[in-house]
């Protein structure tokens, strides 16, 4: 199944329900004033790794119930850029705020913060010898303090939601790759996280398990989920964004409308990204 085949796929089966219109989402995340308080803010962050300057000058607004795509080449600092919004990776200088409070460093603080980001990655990081409910009861009975029977339910609603609560007994070696992916979002979700981020979370897969990542994911844009997504997935970016970043070099170097950025890239190193990937 091609890539155009397996995001039609997801838009037609999310078309016939009621959840409401990905161009509903996008014109109401369109609709958020400039002067209120972003869910993420990035002020002028730089990070180097060695002599190797990783993010140049990052200056970024992520408006509550936004979905922000990140693409670019790699090395461009895509994946370092999300990292350094939950500190999986400090920054040298500059600025973080998750809705104007600035990032904690460390200690108590920072598990807080992390609490509130949840964060998918290209492996899925579940416990291996945990059940796929421990795994999503676990941050919230150990770091909410929720109890464990309303852990459980909830757990139990979520693994329904992401359509794998029938898996909550195996341990994970006992799902698919899309499955194992989709229980790691449900693991975030626990947490009520203020914004969700992905780092290329579909890379792993193989490609018949993509499109059951991804319609988990349309369902969280329709329902106003904050989200960054780092992805190769380019139809996705197009139906699923409201806004679109392209990275090189460490730098954002254009971002659009989907549909300004994919029919008409304003720069040379853009347009030469997209021809590049045509067919692929």
């Amino acid at each position: 199944m091609t890539e155009d085949q397996r995001i039609d796929t997801v838009s037609s089966t999310h078309d016939a329900g009621a959840q409401p219109s990905i161009e509903h989402a996008a014109s109401s995340a369109a609709e958020q004033s400039s002067s209120s308080v972003p869910t993420i803010e990035m002020r002028h962050v730089d990070k180097h790794f060695g002599d190797l300057h990783v993010l140049r000058d990052i200056n970024l607004r992520v408006e509550k119930g936004e979905v922000l795509v990140v693409i670019g080449p790699s090395g461009s600092g895509k994946s370092t850029l999300i990292r350094t919004i939950n500190r999986l990776e400090t920054i040298d200088s500059g600025e973080i705020l998750l809705e104007g409070k600035t990032l904690p460093l460390e200690g108590k603080e920072l598990a807080a913060l992390r609490s509130e980001v949840g964060m998918v990655f290209q492996s899925f990081n579940l416990f291996a010898h945990k059940t796929i409910l421990e795994n999503v009861t676990m941050g919230p009975i150990q770091v909410l303090g929720m109890p464990k029977k309303e852990a459980e339910e909830k757990a139990m609603e979520l693994l329904k939601r992401v359509g794998v609560a029938e898996q909550a007994a195996k341990v994970p070696a006992q799902l698919s790759g899309g499955q194992q992916q989709r229980v790691a979002i449900a693991r975030s979700l626990a947490m009520n996280p203020k914004a969700m981020l992905f780092d290329e979370p579909t890379s792993a897969l193989d490609p018949e398990m993509i499109n059951e990542v991804l319609e988990v994911m349309v369902e969280l844009a329709q329902g106003g989920m904050t989200m960054i997504v780092v992805t190769h997935e380019m139809n996705f970016a197009r139906r699923v964004a409201n806004r679109v970043i392209f990275m090189a070099d460490g730098q954002i170097v254009e971002e659009d409308t989907p549909a300004n950025f994919f029919d008409n890239p304003k720069t040379d190193r853009a347009r030469d990204f997209l021809d590049s990937i045509k067919g692929h």
